[in-house]
Order: structure tokens, then sequence, then C-alpha cells
């Protein structure tokens, strides 16, 4: 806990999220024994609490208030509870409920003026995480896991496992709330917490759990690395053109396809869009070897993207507005000379 609030430099007021489980409210404890000093290293520092009820099952409420009251013995100031409405819109449960909380911890920060938000997860979590992601088949940015520190969420308990939270539970002699809904094998999760895992630590041998946290810790600096050259080059190569963006397609073309792809990726960032799937980058990448279709390919968000050759671009001309009859026969298939990727916010058709 010192060494990432050092890392953090130190913040004055901290929050700590609590569910009552047994790895938060591990956190909380440790995180009491600081508010009780009143400092870490010398560093003068309060720390408060925010337990979020997602109204997802029968007594929650008593649930998040009975967990309050135990923060507060604890000595955290302030502690609050917040109650969010989880609702799809389109996702999963478990992104739902995850989106919820966020904005409800967010918020609770603001109030308070924390610095920081201390999350409980741990290896088993991360490895947990690993395990999802590559059974979706992600790329490295998901492969890497969850960060120690991103913005002001802390998690200093990633390289503690969970039955590490579970004593220090006891010997505060505090009772943990378990969650049913992590032993429901209704969620992804849940079944790779209670069957998966288990099962690869029982016909692999122990230190399954550590060695996928390891991975993600090694794919965290490549990915970070990725992204810092990515973040690079597509601001020496984006050109805003009004709501859209538009990047050079010869200069796309020399770019090794790592690069590549999250460059195109942040271009449809860039016009609103959504974070694209392999296939769908894939699909505007493939804009680029002038075979077939000069588009639209579309992007999730709302992103259309055209390749626009530079003969069309040189007559003045730009590619119609996405729901235009013929509007993809309209855009030139072949081009002597290298044009550019365009991307465009997509008009949802009128119902």
């Amino acid at each position: 806990m010192a060494d990432a609030l050092a890392r953090a430099g130190y913040p004055r007021h901290v929050l700590v999220a609590c569910s009552g489980g047994p790895d938060s409210l591990a956190l909380a404890a440790i995180a009491a024994y600081f508010a009780r000093r009143g400092h870490v290293d010398g560093h003068p520092v309060t720390v408060g609490a925010v337990v979020v009820d997602h109204q997802l099952q029968p007594g929650s409420g008593r649930i998040a208030a009975d967990t309050a009251e135990v923060l507060k013995e604890l000595g955290l100031e302030p502690v609050e509870v917040r109650t969010v409405t989880v609702a799809a819109a389109g996702m999963g449960p478990e992104a739902a409920a995850r989106e919820a909380r966020h904005q409800a911890l967010e918020a609770a920060a603001d109030g308070q003026g924390a610095d920081a938000i201390l999350l409980g997860h741990t290896l088993d979590d991360q490895a947990e995480q690993v395990l999802l992601g590559l059974a979706r088949g992600s790329g490295t940015r998901s492969l890497a896991g969850m960060r120690p520190a991103r913005g002001i969420l802390l998690r200093p308990f990633l390289e503690l496992r969970r039955a590490d939270t579970e004593e220090i539970c006891a010997v505060e002699e505090l009772d943990p709330w378990h969650d049913p809904t992590n032993s429901d094998p209704a969620f992804a999760r849940s079944r790779t917490r209670v069957e998966v895992l288990p099962h690869l630590e029982e016909k692999l041998g122990p230190g399954v759990a550590e060695s996928l946290a390891r991975t993600a810790s090694i794919l965290q600096l490549d990915a970070d690395y990725l992204e810092d050259v990515a973040e690079s080059t597509y601001a020496s190569l984006v050109e805003r053109e009004g709501p859209g963006a538009a990047l050079p397609e010869e200069a796309l073309r020399t770019l090794a396809p790592a690069i590549r792809f999250r460059v195109i990726a942040k271009a449809a960032a860039a016009v609103g869009g959504q974070q694209p799937s392999y296939q769908r980058l894939q699909a505007a990448e493939a804009l680029l070897r002038r075979q077939g279709s000069a588009g639209p390919v579309e992007l999730p968000g709302g992103v259309s993207v055209y390749r626009l050759s530079l003969a069309q671009l040189e007559g003045g001309e730009g590619p119609l507005a996405p729901g235009t009859p013929d509007s993809a026969d309209s855009v030139p298939r072949e081009g002597p000379r290298c044009g550019k990727l365009v991307f465009r916010p997509s008009k949802k058709p009128a119902k």
C-alpha cells in the first residue's frame, strides 16, 4: 500500500472502493492503518470510502449499509453509499455494472476531493483477466490485464493472492460478505474463477496464476511502447477535416502492421468511434491494398472509412454522405497515385 501511494505521488486524500467482500475489506483495513497514523512516509494522508450498491440482488441495500458501518468502525472518514441503476444499454451485465460502478466512484472522488481511488483487485483477478482475454482472442492491450495504476485508480493488491486477503480479514477479525455471483456459472468470469483456473492448476501444476499475472506485467511494457509509438505517429499523420479526419495512404502503407492498426483505431476514435474489433480493423486496413471496393467500411460507434484517390482529391471531390444511394460506387476503386483514408461520422438512418 505504501509503495502504491508513493508511486502515485503521495495523494493527500484517498478513497477506498469497498463492496464488503474479502479483497476490498482487506484493502480497507490496510488503508485504515495509514488513516490512523495520518501519514505515509511522513506525507499526510486521510482516507475515505465508498460502497456502491448496484441493486442487482435482494438485500443489496442492507449489505451496503452494513459494510459502510464496518468501514466507519475501521476509522475511515467520510464513508458513503452510492446507489446506482445498471442499464445494459447494448453491453453485457458485467460491463454495464462496471461502467455504473466507475461512474459512481468518480463522482464520490470528486465529492470528497480524493486524489486516488483504491481498488482491491488481486493477482487471482489478474490471472482471470488474462485467461478471459485469451478466450476472446484479444490483442496486447487486453492481455496486458489491469494496471497497478491507471489515472486516479490504484490497485495495490495486484501481487497478493486472494487467500492473502482472506487471511488479512481473519487477522483483523472482519467478517466479509461473499458475493454469490462470484460462483455463479452463468458468468464467464465466475466459471474461470471456480472451474478453469483450478483445473489448470491441477493439470499444469501450481504457479499458473502467477505465470499469467507475470505475462500481463510483461505485455504491459510492450503495450505501453506500442501505444506511445502509435500516438506520436498518428499525431504526425492526421489531417482534421471538420468533423472527420484523414490519414495519407502512402504513409500508412509504410508503417509496421502493429502500428498501422493502432493508428487506424485512433483515427476512428478521434471522430467519435469505439474501439474496433480486429476483424473491422482488417476490413479498414484492406482499403490500402486497392483491391475491390474503396469503401465505405463501417466501424463501431458510427464511423465510415473511405479510400479517396489523389485524383479525386485534386478534383475537389469527397465521399458522399453514408446512406446516400450508390455512395460506395461513387468512390474511385483504383487510382494511379496515393490518396487518403478518410474517417467520417455516419448519420443514422431516419426511422
